[in-house]
């Protein structure tokens, strides 16, 4: 049966939605505001051009601005495939013509997807992964902009008080309830031992003793006041206290991500794997949409995820490996980041590493080794149903 191709090229007020027929012609080339009224109208008028032929649609992103119209197509049994913005502007240099248009693109999405079978569709998922991406996006947010907080703390600090900036760890809680209070060299000095000891330990915080020693220490080192130091001092207030309220916003997300997960079916199952916890579990099943079913094989989740190396071979080179270039950051990060911290922790994690060493493997190839060997477990683990177990079933009954 034949079919037409509409791709869409997404913005934030407005998208541009184009439609193709089997030799190409323009059906239909519109720009629709990102409302529900205009959306439904294209996607009807999308449906009558086709007079009961099939309709894929293509589209540029995932989530946030088209999050709209991907449910409405969703709604009404649409085929949509995903078509990196990456991938667009590489294909526009095939096309005629050298400027940039909405409608442009869209066509190049829309003729694209008419060639192309390599473009993964786009199911809805569950409702519990959608909310765990959601959540652990969330979370990703919160953690990056800590860190560029802790970046300023510590670039601030240091342009008053350098020995103070290395002798704390602004990423604890007890040196950032300090630094609330007591900034300058001058301060600390004052405050002496003692009394810092008491007024850390009133605040609940552990080694309050061993703290304030080292933060007098650091102040007997300065005892020059530096240009602009009162202002300095307040900025490291209101910088240590920001930190501490997304430390505060981090560890509530964190509550919520773990008890959303646990109530996902296959949370036992993914939590049974060495190194992968609630936060790491639910990243996984955000990537790939709650299941497996869009897998065909551990070798498409292995490529999905980023860790298995694909061929770069050209003329009589062979055999020569590179990182893919497209595939699921987050989901690398997980295999990954489990993979790393199994290997303290998981007796067959750790001698799967030390082989790959001992194979003359540096350290990081050695943990993406055991990231990919990671993906056939859970895999298997997630197909049967079953709990990862350190010993085999088999070894265990012999």
């Amino acid at each position: 049966m034949s079919r037409i191709w509409a791709g869409i090229d997404v913005g934030k007020g407005h998208h541009h939605g184009l439609a193709l027929d089997p030799d190409c012609k323009t059906l239909l080339s519109r720009r629709v505001a990102n409302d529900e009224p205009e959306l439904l109208k294209l996607v009807g008028d999308v449906l009558d051009l086709a007079d009961g032929r099939e309709v894929t649609w293509a589209i540029d992103m995932t989530g946030g601005e088209p999050a709209l119209l991907l449910a409405l197509l969703v709604s009404h049994g649409q085929e949509v495939l995903y078509m990196p913005g990456r991938l667009v502007n590489r294909a526009s240099d095939g096309y005629r013509g050298e400027g940039k248009t909405d409608a442009r693109d869209a066509y190049v999405i829309a003729d694209q997807a008419r060639m192309r079978r390599d473009l993964r569709p786009i199911r809805p998922g569950d409702e519990a992964a959608i909310e765990l991406k959601l959540l652990t996006g969330r979370r990703s947010d919160l953690v990056e902009d800590r860190t560029r907080a802790v970046n300023r703390l510590r670039g601030t600090l240091l342009s008053m008080f350098p020995a103070l900036e290395r002798a704390l760890d602004v990423t604890n809680t007890g040196p950032l309830k300090l630094l609330t209070d007591y900034q300058t060299p001058a301060a600390i000095r004052r405050a002496g031992v003692a009394r810092l000891t008491k007024w850390l330990a009133n605040r609940k915080v552990r080694n309050a003793r061993d703290l304030a020693e080292a933060t007098v220490e650091a102040a007997e080192r300065q005892h020059t006041a530096v240009p602009g130091e009162k202002t300095i001092a307040k900025l490291v207030h209101t910088l240590a206290e920001e930190v501490m309220a997304l430390n505060a916003q981090v560890s509530e997300m964190d509550k919520l991500i773990e008890g959303r997960f646990r109530e996902h079916e296959l949370a036992y199952v993914v939590l049974s794997v060495p190194g992968i916890g609630a936060t790491l579990g639910a990243e996984f099943l955000a990537a790939v949409g709650g299941d497996l079913n869009e897998f065909d094989s551990p070798d498409a989740l292995a490529a999905f995820a980023g860790v298995a190396p694909a061929p770069r071979d050209s003329g009589k080179v062979n055999g020569n490996l590179h990182r893919p270039v497209t595939y699921h950051r987050r989901l690398q990060r997980v295999f990954y980041t489990s993979a790393l911290v199994s290997v303290r922790y998981d007796p067959n994690s750790r001698k799967f590493y030390d082989r790959k060493r001992a194979e003359g493997k540096r350290h990081v190839q050695a943990v993406l080794a055991l990231a990919r060997r990671r993906v056939n477990v859970i895999w298997a683990l997630i197909r049967d149903r079953r709990c990862y177990e350190g010993t085999p079933p088999m070894a265990m009954a012999a």
